[in-house]
């Protein structure tokens, strides 16, 4: 009889210790569902200060999770032909030879120089979040169509990748402009892309990240991802469902001041 109680003692205990990880998973999907990009900027914190997890843990785990929400993100768009395929093979197959070799170097450098970078990273997507000059309404809209040389957009594919498997960041916001000024696709076209890109690149850092985690004995708590992945994935449909009654400039720019202020405070706790 002690030990069933101790046992349900136990249970209630995990459940209720992981409250929060959830409440972050589904705003974590809502985010993404709402803006389209930029939410699973907030993975990694929420796994570090409410989950309790290890930078390097964290990061690995950031990247099987943004992955799976993305791939569900996906499937909308894939029923309705929303994805230009040449790009997924121009962007998308050099962001997985970046995104490896990020997580490979990942396995050199300090979880603190990572989270510091992963800080900067906020910071700069806060930023772009807050420009509203003519080029980035072009960007919004879809009205610049000037396809650019292969090659540029190669390179943008592999330096979005080497930094996605750096600090575990889908990369959205990086993704979609890319798409829009370097490949000329409409905003139709390239929100779906990049969610495929996205997923490509992130199950590719998250299967690197094993071998780095298995270096330094750590490992990944795979209950963890499983149902952060399936509460973001449903938090991702419903925001997606409600994102046409919510202005979607006031959303990005006080998601940008929300970046901006865990940024700083990634920054503080790490100098």
């Amino acid at each position: 009889m002690w030990l069933g109680y101790t046992a349900i003692g136990k249970i209630i205990e995990l459940r209720d210790n992981m409250i929060l990880p959830w409440i972050g998973a589904l705003l974590v999907g809502l985010s993404l569902g709402l803006l389209g990009s930029g939410g699973s900027i907030l993975t990694v914190p929420v796994l570090i200060y409410l989950a309790g997890e290890q930078e390097k843990v964290a990061i690995a785990e950031s990247l099987g999770i943004v992955g799976a929400i993305s791939l569900a993100g996906f499937v909308p768009y894939a029923l309705k032909n929303q994805v230009h395929w040449r790009s997924v093979i121009l962007f998308g197959i050099p962001g997985m030879a970046g995104t490896y070799g990020g997580a490979m170097i990942a396995g050199y450098v300090s979880g603190t120089f990572q989270l510091m970078l992963f800080a900067g990273v906020m910071i700069a997507a806060a930023i772009m979040m807050f420009r509203d000059d003519k080029k980035q309404m072009k960007v919004e809209t879809g009205a610049l169509q000037e396809v650019q040389a292969w090659w540029k957009i190669v390179l943008e594919g592999l330096a979005v990748g080497i930094l996605t498997g750096l600090v575990g960041v889908g990369g959205g916001f990086l993704i979609v402009p890319a798409l829009v000024l370097l490949g000329g696709l409409p905003m139709s076209l390239a929100v779906g892309t990049s969610l495929m890109i996205i997923a490509l690149k992130s199950f590719s850092g998250f299967y690197k990240y094993l071998d780095v985690l298995a270096g330094i004995e750590l490992s990944i708590n795979w209950q963890l991802v499983l149902v952060f992945s399936l509460i973001g994935a449903v938090g991702s449909l419903v925001g997606k469902s409600v994102g046409s009654k919510i202005s979607n400039d006031k959303l990005k720019k006080g998601f940008a001041v929300f970046l901006i202020l865990m940024g700083s405070y990634i920054l503080y706790m790490n100098i």
